[in-house]
């Protein structure tokens, strides 16, 4: 891998954690609180979970600089709402959790400065 081609992967990384950032203050602000960031099972990845009252909400988060590549949230393809499912029921079993009400939400952020990012949260985006 070339130096830029890493610093580049950096850049994306750190740009993704700020989406991150942003949609967990979001979600605060709007009442939810975190539960977990960043939740890996095996290959995959939960960015937030949050209580939304007694709903456990799966939370993933996309971030784009821009629309040159369309809407974030066409970047949740039926493989990857696939991948969170099985990503949740590791999460209900890590926990031992029996009972619980939830649900998978997307934020969508778009913007390269955090004071101009434009947000937008589906809540119950798939099931």
């Amino acid at each position: 891998m070339s130096e830029n081609s890493s610093s580049n992967k950096s850049n994306f990384k750190s740009f993704a954690k700020l989406g991150e950032e942003v949609a967990a203050k979001f979600l605060t602000e709007k009442g939810y609180s975190i539960v977990k960031r960043n939740f890996v099972f095996g290959k995959g990845e939960i960015d937030i979970i949050a209580k939304d009252g007694d709903c456990l909400v799966f939370v993933e988060v996309k971030t784009r600089k821009n629309y040159d590549y369309g809407e974030p949230e066409y970047a949740i393809t039926k493989s990857k709402q696939r991948q969170l499912k099985k990503i949740a029921e590791a999460y209900f079993y890590v926990n031992g959790i029996q009972e619980q009400l939830c649900r998978f939400d997307v934020i969508t952020i778009v913007g390269e400065k955090e004071d101009e990012m434009k947000i937008n949260h589906i809540i119950n985006a798939f099931y």
